[in-house]
């Protein structure tokens, strides 16, 4: 937890069982503190995972989806004025994908209007802000992913990033009033064991995990460089007009924990990447507003959200991959 902290330069970090709990207890936390009630709305970009969502109706709170900016995938400062109600009192922006929202400009916005400012970073682990333009301005801050909000949730499932051998979470904030709250919560809402205060949960970071994820911590960044590295040649090498490749800066607000294209026939594309033995994911087939779990939402109309969902496809990515293996997928990919 200390280690985390300093790597994402918060004062806390507490240790969760997973992500989808750390977000919880942020907003659980919060309700804690009185600084949320019951029923308080919370915005959420339309086209998160549902674990985003979840969070804020495990928390009694109401989420607001709001429609992404088609090019980044993350929440649009110009779809916020029409969902802001005095209802609405915070914002859970997602780094989906692994790249930053456009959080300088959601912190002047919450700032604005008084809202709380959540980062859902489950995927963003050491995207840093402001890293294309330092050396132009160096006045300017960067700031890394769990920095950037009042207090941000990460997950460490094995497939993240920084992922550990099981499940695993944290929650960083420099905020002492939700760190102790949450630090009491996450351990039955016990700081002397048999005493409890609050009504808590059970949901710690276990320690061999914890192991884990120190020893693979220290290769964080490197392995994010290699991930770019491999979205750069994509970027660069891929020249088919039938697939649409994803917005990127080249700096480092990125982490490609999933590098996402875009395609009209998905079908006929997956099949074409089956036949070459080149494997893919789709991150999500379903949008939260159309699971059946969600039915309550499902007379929204989110024409962006949903063709998203339509056409995505996740290309393979990962710091353990070849130079030969990724020149195969572009070969591949051109050939389509």
């Amino acid at each position: 937890e200390t280690e985390f902290a300093h790597y994402c330069d918060t004062k806390y970090c507490i240790g969760t069982g997973n992500g989808l709990d750390a977000l919880t207890l942020i907003f659980k936390g919060y309700i804690e503190l009185g600084k949320l009630k019951k029923e308080d709305k919370v915005i959420v970009p339309a086209n998160t995972y549902i674990a985003s969502v979840l969070s804020v109706l495990h928390a009694g709170l109401e989420p607001v989806l709001v429609e992404p900016n088609p090019k980044t995938y993350n929440l649009s400062i110009d779809n916020l004025y029409a969902k802001l109600t005095e209802d609405v009192k915070a914002i859970l922006m997602v780094h989906l994908y692994g790249q930053l929202s456009q959080a300088e400009a959601l912190k002047a916005f919450t700032a604005k209007h008084n809202l709380l400012l959540i980062e859902d970073a489950a995927q963003a682990h050491g995207a840093v802000t402001n890293s294309q333009f330092q050396e132009l301005n160096p006045n300017s801050q960067q700031l890394k992913a769990g920095n950037l909000g009042d207090a941000a949730a990460f997950s460490f499932y094995p497939s993240k990033n920084l992922g550990a051998l099981g499940d695993g979470g944290a929650i960083t904030t420099k905020d002492k009033a939700l760190f102790e709250v949450v630090s009491l919560m996450r351990n039955y809402g016990s700081k002397v064991k048999y005493e409890n205060e609050i009504i808590g949960y059970n949901s710690r970071l276990d320690d061999m995990q914890a192991a884990f994820l120190s020893i693979k911590l220290k290769h964080l960044d490197s392995d994010n460089a290699k991930r770019r590295n491999i979205a750069k040649r994509y970027l660069n090498e891929v020249k088919n007009p039938k697939l649409s490749l994803p917005f990127y800066d080249g700096s480092q607000n990125h982490v490609f924990h999933a590098f996402v294209i875009e395609v009209d026939d998905r079908a006929n594309f997956t099949a074409y990447l089956d036949n070459h033995k080149i494997g893919w994911l789709i991150h999500y087939p379903i949008p939260p507003h159309k699971q059946k779990a969600l039915q309550e939402f499902s007379y929204l109309k989110l024409p962006i959200t949903e063709q998203i969902h339509k056409r995505i496809i996740s290309l393979p990515i990962s710091p353990v991959m070849t130079e030969n293996e990724t020149q195969t997928v572009i070969d591949v990919l051109n050939a389509y």
